[in-house]
């Protein structure tokens, strides 16, 4: 994608009242006006509100929107450029339960009171392969520190996965923590597993299916806990 479009699709997105975009120094050390008010001050109502966290052109947020009308989504990403397709999909498809957030994960606290999320989904994450980027990936034990701050006790955590690696991972993270897993396969269409986990596809997820790789699926409880025990060295090479 060329500059210039880039900078019509930020542009387009400055006029998108359900896209939030709060500078760095907004958020940094400090929480948002919205944390704790996004029912009333975005949706209007108190359903339960959803988060999908990396979600790219906000494929998977509009569509379990379109699924579940009286339920909240709030689609979280860095990348405005490709945010700016899932905000104009839900603008013109005149969703009503839908906003957009753009900012980096590592703030996602700043953002939610405790108890305002019900439910989270994480779909297609950057596997971070190596040691060295292992605390970028969005199972990371100190993620699930920070989910367990706004998520309800025992809320529900998705996960959805080409990535063999980090699906074993975040399952023994999962376990490690003694976290209740209600649902685990390492291939979700081949098993026929979760209707609702397999009713949506992305471009990319349609892309892996039609490249043969299997998608691997975890759905869990997080409990609210300070702290989560992370695997030692030795259980990382085994994966």
């Amino acid at each position: 994608m060329g500059r210039k479009n880039k900078l019509a699709r930020w542009a387009e997105l400055e006029t998108i009242d359900f896209v939030i975009q709060p500078a760095f120094e907004e958020v940094f050390g400090k929480d948002h006006p919205l944390k704790g008010e996004w029912g009333a001050e975005v949706f209007g109502n108190d359903h339960p509100l959803v988060l999908e966290l990396g979600c790219g052109k906000g494929e998977y947020t509009i569509g379990l929107a379109r699924r579940y009308p009286e339920r909240n989504f709030v689609g979280v990403d860095i990348k405005g450029a490709r945010m700016w397709r899932g905000a104009v999909t839900a603008r013109d498809g005149g969703l009503t339960n839908v906003a957009f957030l753009r900012t980096r994960i590592e703030l996602i606290d700043s953002f939610f009171a405790r108890d305002e999320v019900s439910e989270i989904w994480i779909t297609f994450p950057d596997p971070q392969p190596t040691k060295r980027r292992a605390k970028k990936r969005l199972t990371h034990p100190r993620f699930l520190e920070r989910y367990a701050r706004f998520l309800e006790d025992g809320g529900i955590v998705h996960l959805k996965t080409d990535n063999r690696a980090l699906y074993e991972y975040t399952r023994k993270v999962v376990e490690l923590n003694g976290l209740v897993v209600e649902e685990c396969t390492d291939d979700l269409y081949g098993e026929g597993g979760n209707e609702e986990a397999a009713a949506i596809q992305t471009f990319y997820e349609q892309q892996f299916l039609e490249e043969g790789k299997r998608i691997c699926y975890l759905r869990f409880r997080l409990r609210r806990q300070e702290q989560y025990k992370d695997l030692s060295d030795d259980e990382q090479a085994l994966l």
